[in-house]
């Protein structure tokens, strides 16, 4: 079972038996799927809100913060490496000011992503893999960043079109060891990796439960583990009701993720989650 996450210069403490550790999610856009448009306004985007988000979520008990400047929902268009950059950094400059949480940035892009690092941000977090940008692989490596590599089957605008597979948690698994395999390769060190499987990101409710159902597979990897559930469509397609506040249904995978030893967990509600898997931990753990 892997241990800790070494960030560009903290380190994050994955450790068996224990809850998994929550990345709290700062969207900084106006067309997410569950809070885009949450700190926009008739004068435009408000940093100052979207930072007073991220330090709620940090009191909260989030490890981690993930910020983001472009959505990545089915369907969502692309912006510009300026205009998501005016999202993100003043939201990270006052983060990285007022909280020792380490920041991560949610980006397929290697400018943005130099610009943020430079701010003091500790992950980069590409659901591209680290293969839409050219430069991010050196960038990342440079940097000595920490890394979340994702799955994502085709790109956002089209990656819910009838995604297939002949057996999507082995192909997962496989692009996975691949990306890791380049990864090292191009310098960046193995305990500075994350994987995780792209719950939503090119998957059927089918895919996404089959994952789910054999991460054994993807710990077989030897990295830490990042699922990011939280609040997406094939929750509400469990619960049978896709109007539905989908907070429960996100407790609930929470747990279930924490009961297959997942290491860090993506999520919009932080509190809620935090306190489930603490009854969890209390009720199923190890005793000590």
């Amino acid at each position: 079972m892997a241990t800790d996450w070494k960030l560009r210069t903290k380190t994050l403490a994955v450790r068996e038996g224990d809850a998994p550790l929550l990345v709290g999610v700062v969207n900084v856009t106006p067309d997410s799927f569950s809070d885009g448009g949450r700190f926009f306004g008739s004068g435009g985007f408000d940093p100052e809100r979207a930072i007073e988000h991220g330090l709620r979520l940090a009191g909260e008990g989030a490890a981690l913060l993930d910020v983001g400047g472009e959505s990545t929902r089915p369907g969502a268009e692309p912006v510009s490496a300026k205009e998501e950059l005016g999202r993100v950094l003043p939201v990270v400059e006052g983060l990285v000011r007022q909280l020792d949480t380490p920041i991560s940035i949610d980006t397929s892009k290697a400018s943005v992503a130099r610009a943020v690092l430079e701010a003091g941000v500790e992950v980069v977090n590409d659901v591209t893999g680290l293969e839409g940008d050219a430069d991010m692989l050196a960038l990342a490596a440079d940097a000595g960043a920490g890394v979340c590599v994702m799955h994502m089957r085709g790109e956002p605008r089209t990656m819910q079109r009838d995604p297939q597979y002949t057996d999507v948690a082995t192909e997962v698994a496989a692009y996975l060891s691949g990306r890791l395999d380049a990864l090292t390769a191009a310098g960046v060190a193995p305990e500075r990796i994350c994987l995780d499987p792209g719950l939503g990101f090119g998957k059927t409710t089918a895919h996404n439960l089959e994952l789910v159902h054999r991460l054994d597979e993807l710990h077989a990897l030897g990295q830490p583990l990042l699922v990011g559930h939280s609040r997406k469509r094939f929750l509400g397609e469990i619960i049978g009701d896709m109007e539905a506040d989908r907070t429960a249904a996100t407790i609930g995978a929470a747990v279930a993720l924490a009961s297959a030893g997942v290491q860090l967990i993506r999520v919009h509600d932080v509190r809620p989650v935090r306190e489930a898997l603490l009854a969890w931990r209390a009720c199923w753990g190890p005793q000590t």
